[in-house]
């Protein structure tokens, strides 16, 4: 009888229990043995077709072995695991002689493909429609197949790269060939709304792909753009790289390219941006930003900007030329590195009309800012007993309009723990003498006042101001009668001056003689001092009104305190000199040196103030909560005047008040403050000795008053369901992404390297409008100054600022700020904007409508940073006038 099919080729094996898994681990006998070789293997030898380790292997409907084919047939939920080879799919066929396998999806009852195969080598992860894998040459032939690239140390979900492709072939465990493929971060692979289609390319996983003719398609529809060839890197962490600039046009200057350069990451600590701008009429401008941070140590970043600015062209009337610069610098140090010194600096320093010209200004409400500072410190903290604290700081002021620079370089301090003489470290101090105690304070400083046309340079020094000054505060603090506590003490102060001035009249013509100030270098000190004390108490006042009512309660708090203060004359630190009319006319060496004269009047006072606390007690709305609602009705309302006895005129100070409360559920702050003047004025506005109710007036007048309101509520306010403290949280999270204050009361940032927020990776896509809520928020604050010194009854300023934002649907934002000086009739800086969330884009435009810097801004890209250089903007520049 013949067979009706091939022999089986018998296995010398013995018979074992299992005879499934005997082919797949059993060698064939007609091989050679492989030798033993003690050196390490070279990889470059041709594979020997031999399975190096187990394969393990499992389905959930049937296994299936047939020896007439040499396969195993795995149906349903199949899954195989051999070395670092992890494979999954609804079918799996896997051929035991040529050790190829093959997987697939298979129909459910309704006829749709399930179970895609999941194929993982290493930490490489693919899912293909079906694949076709050789264990022995790891060679595969995968089709439909979809696999993310993690480009970046934080790119995750939809920050990552997305690489599809009709067919790859896999050469080997680093090295990819695909056809017919397609590039995205879009969230949704099989419909996503734009990629990047390429039509051959060499995949690198982890690190980058090449492809050649490559053109974006935005959903399915080709666009213009396109490149015959391109390059994508996939690297971890950071990699250097150009970055692509923006094309803008400014009516100053021509066309421009902006923002352009290079990435360099120096080192796993240290970075660096390179950008430039370059205009057609000449200007440019360049930037460099560094980042820096150790674990642990420190954190900073460095940012220079420089601008060559041309205006018209040679030749003309209105040609000029000026170079704007800008320094910061900022650093701070962990304060676990070393908790007894610390270094920390904060330099915003340069050209005074930088921010106001520069024609790179991206934040607008850099353009409000008339100061800039800077501070560089360092301290070290000694904890021996006494401890002894040592800081020395550099500091710079520049006011932007006046261009005045005040600058200290250096400020020394030290100052020494307080010490109590007659008590023990570590007891509890009691009565006069135990609280007796002192300290031992020290500043020296070098100050340097200039403006901005000579800084910096060494001309800026020679009006430099040097001095020190020692201070040794003595006090004590006691009860009187339990309730009274008094303060009693006095301070002591050593001022040195490294120069002095002297005064004289220049001898000649008596009608040309003139007073002339010379300088003494040299060493000179003074010294000063004085004592006060002080009793104080603190009085409750409570007013129940019955439980029973809504108001159940109020509470008064009434701290009054009386303070005396005496300091002598120091007419022994004075000089005199005869001036052209012959009278004596006193003065003081130290007129005009850092910390100044000593005071020539004495000073004998006795300073009364008066704090108010008010509170109330309500009915809570809740009927559940046990305990009722405590609220502030006065937070503050203090009053506060002096007496000088040794005052020759005008004893009484003005009476000065200040208070503040909250309303509105707390979400209105009313801050308020003046003063209360006792005496009259004459006619030309100079306070004379005589009580204002004296002169035909009232008791008290009001010279000067200020009023602040602040308001800021949003939708979520008016939902009863959410918590209170979530909402504002809420909102100020949604108004610090902006780039600007926590209110955007002064401008919302116009940063063109700023994106908007990243798409939520949990979210579908989908876009519903609002049913019944509409998410907003509202800032405003308004301030008010009143002036009546001279009874000119002048309202000086009245301005309200105002932001608000509102979301009209999940995916659009609108926001504006805005305000209104009612003395000088006219608009605040004015901006709105809006942004729109299109799943993998993001769009923006923000609007100056009107003003110094009125201007606009328009921008939409991919929000992923992986391939945000994908994108179109155009922006205004501001007209300099």
């Amino acid at each position: 009888m013949v067979a009706q099919e091939d022999p089986i080729i018998p296995l010398p094996i013995k018979a074992i229990q299992d005879t499934i898994r005997a082919p797949i681990l059993t060698e064939n006998p007609n091989r050679p043995p492989i030798p033993v070789d003690t050196l390490v293997q070279d990889t470059t030898v041709e594979n020997s077709g031999t399975l190096l380790d187990k394969i393990v292997y499992k389905a959930k409907d049937y296994v299936r072995l047939s020896q007439k084919e040499n396969k195993i047939y795995l149906y349903d939920e199949a899954e195989i695991y051999y070395q670092d080879v992890e494979l999954k799919a609804g079918i799996i066929i896997l051929d035991y002689v040529t050790n190829e396998v093959y997987a697939g999806r298979i129909k459910d009852s309704t006829g749709t493909y399930t179970q895609l195969p999941y194929f993982k080598q290493g930490e490489q992860v693919v899912i293909p429609d079906s694949i076709r894998f050789n264990f022995d040459t790891e060679k595969a032939l995968i089709w439909n197949s979809r696999t993310e690239q993690q480009a970046g140390a934080g790119a995750i979900g939809s920050d990552a790269m997305k690489v599809l492709a009709e067919i790859t072939k896999k050469e080997n465990d680093s090295v990819y060939f695909l056809k017919n493929g397609k590039i995205t971060t879009s969230k949704d692979t099989l419909d996503p709304d734009y990629y990047i289609r390429i039509r051959k390319a060499k995949f690198v996983p982890g690190k980058k792909i090449i492809a050649g003719l490559s053109n974006m398609y935005l959903v399915d529809v080709p666009t213009p753009l396109a490149l015959p060839f391109a390059y994508f890197p996939l690297s971890q962490g950071r990699t250097g790289g150009l970055i692509f600039p923006t094309f803008t046009q400014d009516p100053n200057r021509g066309f421009a390219v902006q923002n352009g350069g290079y990435y360099f990451p120096i080192s796993d600590y240290v970075d660096l941006s390179v950008l430039g701008d370059y205009f057609t009429n000449g200007s440019y401008g360049f930037r460099t930003q560094t980042t820096y941070a150790k674990r642990y140590k420190f954190r900073g970043t460095v940012n220079f900007r420089y601008e060559n600015q041309i205006f018209s062209q040679k030749g003309f009337d209105d040609y000029r030329r000026t170079t704007l610069y800008n320094l910061q610098i900022s650093h701070s140090q962990d304060t676990k590195s070393n908790p007894n010194s610390r270094f920390s600096a904060s330099v915003n320093l340069g050209s005074s009309q930088y921010f106001t010209n520069s024609f790179n200004q991206i934040n607008v409400q850099n353009t409000q800012n008339n100061n800039l500072s800077s501070s560089v410190s360092y301290s070290r903290t000694f904890p021996e007993y006494p401890s002894v604290n040592v800081s020395m700081t550099a500091t710079h002021n520049q006011n932007t309009r006046t261009r005045q620079v005040t600058l200290t370089l250096p400020t020394v301090q030290a100052s020494m723990e307080r010490i109590f003489p007659f008590a023990k470290r570590d007891g509890i101090k009691k009565g006069i003498l135990q609280n007796v105690n002192f300290q031992y304070n020290l500043r020296a400083e070098n100050r340097i006042q200039t403006n901005d046309s000579i800084f910096p340079s060494l001309q800026m020094f020679d009006d430099a101001r040097v001095g020190a000054r020692h201070s040794i505060p003595l006090n004590t603090n006691f009860k009187v009668a339990k309730y009274f506590s008094v303060s009693v003490g006095g301070n002591y102060e050593d001022v040195w001056s490294f120069e002095t001035f002297r005064r004289g009249v220049v001898e000649g013509d008596e009608t040309n003689r003139e007073v002339v100030l010379d300088t003494i270098s040299g060493f000179d000190r003074y010294n000063r001092y004085g004592l006060n004390a002080s009793i104080g108490t603190t009085l409750y006042g409570t007013f129940n009104f019955g439980d029973d009512k809504k108001l159940q309660a109020i509470r008064h708090v009434v701290r009054p305190q009386i303070g005396w203060g005496y300091t002598p004359s120091f007419e022994q630190f004075y000089d005199t000199y005869t001036d052209n009319d012959g009278d004596q006319v006193l003065y003081s060496p130290f007129e005009g040196t850092l910390n100044g004269a000593p005071s020539l009047n004495k000073a004998n006072s006795l300073s009364f103030s008066v704090q108010n606390i008010i509170e109330a007690k309500v009915k809570d709305k809740d009927s559940t909560a046990l305990e009722p609602k405590k609220i502030t009705l006065l937070n503050n309302l203090s009053f506060s005047t002096a007496y000088n006895f040794e005052a020759d005129s005008l004893k009484l100070a003005p009476i000065g008040f200040t208070g503040g409360t909250r309303i509105l559920n707390e979400k209105m702050n009313i801050n308020f403050s003046g003063t209360l003047d006792p005496y009259t004025v004459d006619n030309n506005g100079r306070r004379v000795n005589t009580f204002n109710v004296a002169n035909g007036g009232s008791l008290l007048r009001f010279t000067r008053g200020s009023l602040n309101l602040s308001y800021s509520l949003n939708s979520d306010i008016f939902n009863k369901s959410k918590p209170k403290d979530e909402a504002e949280d809420a909102s100020d999270e949604y108004r610090a992404a902006s780039g600007g204050s926590t209110d955007d009361l002064f401008g919302f940032g116009l940063d063109n390297s700023r994106r908007t927020s990243q798409p939520d990776p949990d979210d579908d896509g989908e876009v519903a409008p609002y049913a019944n809520k509409l998410p907003w928020d509202l800032n405003m604050r308004f301030a008010l100054g009143y002036n009546n010194s001279n009874r000119q009854n002048q309202v000086n300023t009245a301005s309200l600022m105002f932001s608000g934002n509102v979301t009209l649907t999940p995916k659009w934002d609108v926001r504006v700020s805005s305000g209104y000086d009612f003395v000088g009739k006219g608009f605040a800086q004015t901006q709105l904007g809006f942004t729109r969330n299109l799943k993998s884009f993001n769009l923006r435009f923000n609007w100056v409508p009107f003003g110094q810097n009125e201007r606009w801004d328009f921008f939409i890209g991919i929000s992923s940073s992986i391939l945000s250089d994908l994108k179109w903007e155009q922006n205004s520049q501001r007209f300099i006038r």
